[in-house]
């Protein structure tokens, strides 16, 4: 772990099982879809990281997706495997990861946290470890990209047991049948990946994203959150019609990089999405 962030001893009061559930039923009263916002624990560095996690709430995020950093994220486009070698770069390791949503967690008690990442540093970690440190850290669930309904024996059902949420991923090519196997264990909301491919790299169509959210209402109650290719204020606009949440991640790790983690850039972006999606009222 980076000596430049102060620990913080583990709280079980950081945890909170309906933190989730709350935030989208806010969501659903407020009649708008949710902005989830995705960075990269310790980029550019542990401090930096922390100051543009921490302000991400105030400029409008309602959940926060924080990437554990690993040297071979093979479902991340070039923003976020770059994003991944400046973390470990800069010394952030997963015990570092978990020490800073502590650190959030001790000012933040309302946003959701979900960690996404691969198996890998969890497995190095200690699976029962990592979920212990995790639940006492305030994290709320947990998106393995690596780990399908198959293995859900090597951490989705402790995770479960636990806690902690099991957010599954659904793509373009997931079909009737596979889509029920996917459903099953899944918990917190699903992430729809709206395009086939790498993170950042293309855009789906307002009507494919509708079509497709749609067959996902027939297989599950869970909120819906739509990422992949979402870059400005327009396009989360669109999706926020048809889902129950926005995911960005590449646009905002592009800043990073642009600015060498500049978090009032960031957070600028992080408005003009949130502006944007506030636009779209919903009938519900």
């Amino acid at each position: 772990m980076s000596d430049s962030l102060q620990p913080v001893p583990p709280q079980d009061d950081y945890t909170d099982a309906q933190r989730l559930a709350n935030r989208f039923a806010v969501l659903k009263s407020e009649r708008r879809a949710g902005l989830i916002t995705f960075v990269t624990a310790g980029d550019p560095n542990p401090e930096l990281s922390l100051s543009i996690i921490s302000g991400l709430p105030a400029a409008g995020a309602d959940l926060i997706e924080i990437g554990m950093p690993f040297s071979d994220p093979m479902a991340d486009g070039p923003a976020i495997q770059a994003a991944n070698l400046r973390a470990l770069a800069a010394g952030m390791t997963l015990a570092g990861t978990l020490e800073l949503v502590r650190r959030f967690r001790a000012d933040d008690r309302a946003t959701p946290i979900i960690l996404m990442g691969y198996y890998n540093p969890i497995y190095r970690y200690g699976s029962t470890a990592f979920i212990d440190d995790a639940r006492r850290a305030g994290v709320d669930g947990l998106i393995i990209v690596d780990l399908p309904p198959e293995e859900d024996q090597e951490l989705c059902h402790p995770a479960l047991t636990a806690g902690l949420h099991w957010v599954r991923l659904a793509t373009p090519t997931s079909d009737d049948k596979r889509l029920r196997r996917i459903m099953t264990n899944s918990s917190g909301f699903i992430y729809y990946v709206s395009v086939s491919g790498v993170t950042g790299t293309r855009s789906a169509s307002e009507q494919d994203v509708a079509a497709a959210v749609s067959r996902l209402r027939r297989h599950t109650d869970l909120p819906v959150a739509v990422g992949f290719g979402i870059k400005n204020a327009e396009q989360a606009k669109a999706i926020g019609r048809v889902a129950d949440a926005a995911v960005v991640g590449s646009a905002l790790v592009d800043i990073i990089a642009a600015t060498d983690g500049d978090a009032g850039a960031v957070h600028k972006l992080v408005r003009e999405l949130t502006h944007g999606l506030q636009e779209e009222l919903r009938d519900l």
